[in-house]
């Protein structure tokens, strides 16, 4: 989103031709782009035709970089679902000004070599022995790491700025219809019940309400040209034993939030850590914060952030404590419990919390590239694709935490100790139930669908073998390997970068009591689900945000908050409404398992 994948410029890196090419029938004017864009928002296109136009290679070539059957592999993003990702005036924007919004996984790279030579690319590959880059050419090139220099992210988009320039009007307008017709077919697993087809909305939706007033909004940064930096709100909650409320900023703020008696607030800098963190490109930049379970006493609590050292992002856990007076943090240094490189800019995870057994889980993404070729979450030996379990109040020899005595690999040869579940790709969020201690992660999906799990203690989440319910690859399925489904997986239609959320604990009389609340980045959507035996019960639309959900809160009470990425908090007002707690699904739709077979 820096979040943690935002494909809402998932046209971002549509095929390039080099230079523009005369147009056949434009309308001359200063702005082109205004041109184009009110004819097609207009007119309607001819989806025969757009097809035609993305298939030829001589044209603008998007096929070049694009696939639309699932497959992905090339410099641009699989745009299967691409409709039901973007509407068509989205679609139209990503195409116009493809280097505002870049893809996540998808930005461009510089690679120099020792030799002088510079190759421009999507990261496909990367390991230890080499680096693979896929150009606007749609060939891979792979390069020795020993001959690598330097590798620098780039803030454009692979596809020239003008690169519709090539069509006439009406041309682009029927690229934009075939885009748009680009869509997820209903298949068989739609008739089981943790993927259903439609989920149907709440009579009475919730009120989301604001927090604070406008005058305290958090600023935020969009892109509006190359270079530009991403940035907003990521984290809300409670400081623990106080009425002190943080809201933490990507860039590398935290701000504390106090009530007034006239029913006002007012807002004042805890801490700024912008001047060590890293926050440039992707969803990189400070993610999470988390307190420790005796904060009332030690003051400790803790940072999930990414930092730039020698070339390379590097996502870090540290331990920082808060002044005696509770009102800043203490300004002394962070204690830097983790480090972990990443292969690229993206799919970083970096969520923290205390389990109820006292010690710190945090949720590590596979760092891509995309469709992670490389197997990292698969790959016992990394701490990618993972959640990690530690105890952060003791130390073994060269660790900065102590490993749990029964962590499920903690005696096994090749294996990271700190691993507590494995096979995850991005998990953005994850929670304990307060009143259950089940673990809730949301986890973004690469090109088909979102999934919401439980995880247990030394289960496989199954990325990359799965996604969701479906089998996605080969590759690294090990034989008598046991593969965990989500609680539920939802479809591009209803948006494409799950939030994780909380179990509702709040009024134990509310129908929404035991409820999981979680959302979409994307479509600014709020669910909320029930389970038995992580098998979904009851699924409604509770909400639309007003903003991209970065992240949900809550706090001592148990009320539940939507974190804005464009700067604003919401309550979720759940007095009013009713949750239907049992939804009858598609006679005899057993939930799907997953066995140790799959597709070639």
């Amino acid at each position: 989103m820096f979040t943690p994948r935002f494909i809402r410029g998932c046209l971002a890196i549509l095929a390039s031709v080099v230079g523009a090419a005369v147009a056949c029938g434009q309308t001359k004017t200063n702005d082109p782009a205004r041109t184009y864009r009110s004819f097609a928002l207009v007119r309607e296109g001819r989806v025969a035709e757009g097809r035609a136009l993305f298939e030829a290679k001589d044209r603008v070539g998007c096929v070049n970089c694009h696939t639309t059957d699932g497959r992905g592999g090339k410099a641009g993003p699989d745009l299967a679902a691409v409709g039901d990702a973007l509407g068509r005036a989205e679609i139209i924007e990503a195409i116009l000004n493809p280097s505002a919004t870049i893809a996540i996984g998808y930005g461009a790279v510089t690679v120099e070599t020792s030799s002088g030579q510079s190759h421009v690319g999507v990261i496909k590959e990367s390991d230890d022995r080499q680096v693979g880059l896929v150009g606007a050419d749609g060939l891979l090139v792979r390069i020795p790491r020993e001959d690598v220099k330097s590798q620098t992210p780039l803030p454009v988009s692979l596809m020239p700025p003008m690169l519709y320039a090539a069509l006439s009007v009406q041309e682009f307008t029927d690229l934009v219809a075939y885009l748009t017709s680009l869509r997820q077919p209903a298949n068989s697993l739609s008739l089981q019940v943790g993927m259903p087809e439609e989920i149907s909305a709440l009579e009475r939706p919730l009120e989301l309400r604001p927090v604070y007033g406008e005058a305290l909004r958090f600023s935020s940064a969009a892109v509006r040209q190359p270079g530009d930096q991403r940035t907003g709100l990521i984290w809300y909650g409670q400081e623990p034993g106080t009425l002190h409320y943080l809201a933490a900023l990507q860039a590398g703020q935290i701000w504390r939030i106090d009530a007034r008696r006239d029913g006002g607030h007012v807002k004042a800098l805890f801490l700024d850590l912008t001047a060590e963190i890293y926050s440039r490109r992707g969803p990189n930049g400070l993610l999470h914060v988390t307190f420790h379970p005796n904060f009332r006493e030690n003051r400790k609590y803790y940072l999930a952030h990414q930092v730039f050292e020698g070339g390379k992002i590097f996502t870090t856990v540290v331990e920082r404590r808060v002044a005696e007076n509770r009102l800043t943090d203490s300004g002394e240094p962070s204690r830097q419990l983790l480090k972990i490189a990443t292969v690229t800019e993206n799919h970083t995870g970096a969520c923290l919390a205390f389990g109820p057994d006292g010690f710190l889980y945090f949720s590590m993404g596979d760092t891509g590239p995309q469709r992670d070729p490389n197997g990292h979450a698969q790959n016992l030996g990394l701490l990618l694709g993972k959640i990690l379990r530690l105890d952060v109040d003791h130390r073994d020899p060269g660790l900065e935490y102590a490993i749990p005595g029964d962590n499920p690999l903690r005696d096994q040869a090749g294996a990271r100790a700190e691993i507590f579940a494995w096979g995850l790709r991005e998990p953005w969020r994850f929670s304990f139930d307060a009143a259950t201690g089940d673990l809730w992660v949301g986890d973004v999906g690469q090109d088909r669908v979102e999934e919401v799990s439980i995880v247990r203690r030394g289960e496989n989440l199954g990325w990359n073998v799965y996604e969701g319910f479906e089998a996605f690859s080969n590759r690294h399925r090990a034989p008598g390997q046991s593969y965990v489904s989500p609680v539920m997986a939802y479809k591009r239609k209803y948006g494409n970068s799950v939030t994780g959320g909380y179990v509702y604990r709040g009024d134990r009389q509310s129908s929404f009591y035991g409820v999981y609340v979680f959302g979409d980045y994307t479509s600014k959507r709020i669910w909320g689900l029930v389970q038995q035996d992580r098998h979904l019960t009851a699924l409604r639309q509770l909400a639309v945000a007003p903003e991209s959900l970065a992240s949900f809160g809550t706090d001592e009470a148990g009320r539940i908050y939507a974190v804005g990425y464009e700067g604003m908090v919401y309550e979720l007002m759940f007095a009013g409404a009713t949750f239907p707690r049992q939804d009858p699904g598609p006679a005899g739709s057993p939930k799907v398992s997953r066995s140790n077979h799959g597709k070639n």
